[in-house]
């Protein structure tokens, strides 16, 4: 067994992981990063992406790639549509922000370039990953490509391995809050311009829909479904019908339609876990909870527990006592705001199997206080793109 000595052990090497050993690296803290996906089966994986402010700082300002501003698309507002009309929410004239539309693929080809650049070790393609001792000095096993067994010995053990976590299962007495939703997200990628210059949310009686934009010439666009739904029993008219009965109304709107290459089904849920931290390990990212996708807010989130973990970790190996136990608390202040904001974003556009004239009727009243008030226009605009860090 080959042994390697580290001060940070990090479990997953998606954006959460290699964002976190970037930002200890700049600290003068060392870590290692495991990954059990090769690094090409991720860069090959489409993921949607929108970047808060913050989030296109923290790549900016910390020297990983400053690729989002040139090569994302900077989103201003976002188009709620509903009786058949779009109704702009201008992030700009209401608080002067914005977000960026840039792949969460993007984002991790600019962290592993940046571990590249600057000799961050990162090993990807491993398997039969475990932890032990997570309350004492942590260890990490896995075997390589080759067949030959490692062992990863750290002072702390940082579980970013996503919603399928292994380590989240040695937080010992931990408590999983979640919330089920009973519908999914049926997703194309296609070939075809731009609809609208910004996202359009739509509500309508046979469900939700969002246009969503990948580049000028692709993009990712969504339709609500049943959880069961089987993407290959739709063909691309089928799809295309239901997308054009979804967003028809008065105004005359149209989707850009075209060749659909992808199809995908997404069932999505809430949750969390409580707490982060188990001894010298902690959780970040998805290993600590999950979002619906409507709010925009998974990758967010991730970004945002490994800033504040940088952070405390960096006092931590400073000396000083009982920093690791802020980590927790502050991360999931952030995390309840957003499951609360994910979980509105929801319920007031998608539809529910069962739901009465009234309810409709609620959430068209809902969407129209929105959209006619400042306050309630801000408070939008203030979730989506983004809290200030805390």
């Amino acid at each position: 067994m080959t042994v390697t000595r580290t001060q940070v052990g990090i479990v997953g090497g998606g954006p959460a992981g290699l964002m976190l050993s970037h930002l200890l690296r700049r600290a003068g803290i060392d870590s290692v990063v495991v990954e059990a996906r090769e690094r090409s089966v991720i860069e090959s994986t489409n993921r949607a992406g929108i970047l808060e402010r913050d989030s296109v700082r923290m790549l900016v300002d910390t020297g990983v790639s400053d690729r989002v501003l040139t090569d994302g698309h900077e989103h201003r507002g976002i188009n709620l549509r509903f009786d058949g009309v779009n109704h702009l929410v201008n992030f700009q004239d209401l608080i002067g922000a914005s977000t960026w539309l840039y792949p969460q693929t993007d984002v991790f080809i600019d962290l592993a370039n940046a571990h590249d650049r600057d000799g961050g070790d990162v090993r990807f393609g491993v398997q039969d990953t475990d932890v032990a001792d997570v309350t004492g000095q942590p260890r990490i096993t896995y075997t390589d490509a080759e067949g030959t067994a490692h062992e990863i010995r750290c002072d702390i053990l940082v579980g970013a391995d996503g919603s399928r976590s292994i380590t989240r299962a040695h937080v010992e007495g931990h408590t999983p809050y979640f919330k089920e939703y009973p519908f999914a997200w049926f997703g194309i990628m296609c070939e075809a311009p731009p609809s609208a210059d910004e996202l359009i949310y739509a509500h309508s009686e046979r469900g939700f829909v969002l246009a969503s934009q990948r580049t000028e010439t692709v993009q990712r666009m969504y339709f609500q479904c049943d959880p069961h739904e089987k993407a290959e029993n739709w063909s691309d008219d089928q799809i295309w019908a239901e997308m054009r009965a979804r967003i028809a109304g008065q105004d005359g709107f149209e989707l850009k339609e075209g060749p659909i290459f992808e199809k995908t089904v997404l069932p999505f849920r809430s949750f969390v876990c409580e707490p982060m931290r188990h001894g010298n390990l902690l959780l970040a990212g998805d290993a600590a909870h999950t979002v619906p996708p409507t709010g925009a807010k998974g990758l967010n989130l991730a970004l945002a527990d490994v800033r504040v973990l940088a952070e405390v970790l960096e006092r931590h190996f400073g000396g000083e006592d009982g920093a690791l136990d802020e980590y927790g608390p502050r991360a999931l202040r952030r995390v309840w705001k957003a499951q609360h904001f994910s979980y509105w974003m929801t319920s007031m556009l998608h539809s529910v199997d069962g739901a009465t004239d009234f309810d409709v009727k609620r959430q068209l009243g809902e969407l129209s206080m929105v959209v006619g008030s400042e306050r309630g226009s801000s408070y939008l605009a203030e979730a989506y793109t983004g809290w200030p860090e805390d």
